[in-house]
């Protein structure tokens, strides 16, 4: 086999070292669940490695730098900021905090979506969320819960593509309760990138990086992982791929099917992004303000004028709309934002916005997709993902947080509690 060349630091740019390598443990996949699980084992003296199978480090926490802003294609927002580990992560790293609250729930200068209807669209959603609570319907199905005639059962099934990247007929009700009994509405951002904060956690640990793990082998004491770019050995292995990667076998491990079933009970849903440039006129927008582009249709954007004060609109599309838009490609996609825009603000801004840069998720060959969402009667499979069959193998990941998945630190947490595991 060729040996694997080893870096002392993230991106492969130096401390190479050749021959074959053996490790207490090996973590795959180098998103905030890796980071954590490999930051805590070497922190506690170990020799770990972080295997990742793409060229950069984050998983679906990745910044960009465009036009001399630094743009978060992925995850944005630190939610639930009263519980969230990364607060005190960037304090750690010097990482700049914006407190300045997400505006979700107004729409700028009642554009497209008056006050009076804005007020039915929110007591829709109540009675919603109280059914659910209340007089839940069989099936453990969110969609069963809405009202067929309801002016506003399409804008409610819009907000979860945005919050779950998925509409509400292929969404537990237990899934999302739990969820929702445990967030709170404190969320907060990073100037310099959420995607640039996880990557600094990775600090010096040794990483290597284009190494996808295609077997793990368990018939032996020691554990041999298979990439191809040769084998490695490890002791212990945390695993924290996503959900679609495992359901579609990327990773061949025998005496897994419990998991791996489990796994395809957590499916990806979408949620893309999209950066527009503000080429001129960019004082006539209020900075941080809220539009959504079409309260009567799941193929619509949410956009947010001005992040940060900057002249660029930041748009988000999730579940059917993100898929899509995806299917245009990110031209496309702008375009169809640009006049959802142009239709809530004018004519002139058609000249006046372009593509700056955004995401597609699903085509990412090493992720293909957003965060997992439960299916209609499988919210206990995150349980079942995160218990070992084998105890020298973990898992961890967004979808394995009984309460915080689809978040940055519901990721990192598990991540961090699979390497204590491990250490105890």
């Amino acid at each position: 086999m060729p040996a694997i060349g080893i870096a002392a630091q993230p991106f492969g740019l130096t401390g190479v070292r050749q021959g074959m390598q053996q490790f207490d443990v090996i973590v795959v996949g180098g998103g905030a669940a890796g980071i954590g699980a490999a930051r805590t084992l070497a922190d506690a003296g170990k020799e770990v490695l972080l295997v990742e199978a793409d060229t950069r480090l984050g998983g679906r926490a990745r910044t960009e730098h465009v036009d001399g802003m630094a743009l978060d294609l992925g995850a944005g927002w630190l939610h639930s900021a009263e519980h969230n580990p990364w607060v005190e992560i960037a304090a750690l790293h010097g990482f700049e905090l914006d407190q300045t609250l997400p505006r979700w729930r107004e729409q700028w200068r009642e554009l497209g979506f008056s006050q009076a209807e804005q007020r039915d669209a929110a007591r829709a959603y109540d009675a919603f969320e109280t059914r659910l609570r209340k007089d839940p319907p069989p099936g453990d199905r969110a969609g069963a819960a809405l009202v067929p005639d309801s002016a506003w059962s399409v804008w409610i099934d819009a907000i979860s593509g945005f919050v779950n990247g998925v509409d509400t007929a292929k969404l537990s009700i237990a899934d999302y309760l739990a969820y929702e009994d445990a967030a709170t509405e404190t969320d907060w951002r990073v100037p310099a990138g959420y995607g640039a904060l996880v990557t600094a956690q990775a600090g010096c640990l040794r990483t290597a990086l284009a190494t996808p793990i295609t077997a793990i082998d368990r018939s032996s004491i020691r554990l041999k992982l298979q990439t191809p770019r040769g084998t490695l050995e490890a002791a212990q292995v945390i695993v924290t791929v996503s959900t679609d990667i495992l359901a579609r076998g990327d990773i061949m491990l025998a005496g897994h099917d419990d998991l791996l079933h489990a796994a395809a009970a957590l499916p990806l849903g979408l949620a893309d992004k999209l950066f527009l440039a503000i080429d001129q006129g960019a004082d006539e927008l209020e900075a941080n303000a809220h539009l959504l582009g079409d309260p009567r249709s799941v193929i619509t954007g949410t956009y947010t004028l001005r992040p940060f004060g900057r002249p660029i609109i930041e748009a988000m599309f999730g579940g059917d709309g993100a898929r899509e838009l995806a299917a245009r490609g990110l031209q496309g996609a702008a375009d169809f934002a640009i006049e959802e825009l142009c239709a809530l603000l004018g004519g002139k801004w058609r000249r006046r916005l372009r593509l700056l840069a955004g995401s597609a998720w699903s085509r990412e060959t090493y992720i293909r997709g957003g965060y997992s969402h439960a299916l209609p009667g499988r919210a206990s499979a995150r349980q079942v993902l995160g218990t070992p069959i084998d105890p020298r193998i973990r898992f961890a990941g967004e979808a394995c947080s009984a309460t915080e998945f689809s978040t940055v630190h519901g990721a990192y947490k598990t991540g961090v509690a699979a390497a204590r595991a491990l250490l105890a």
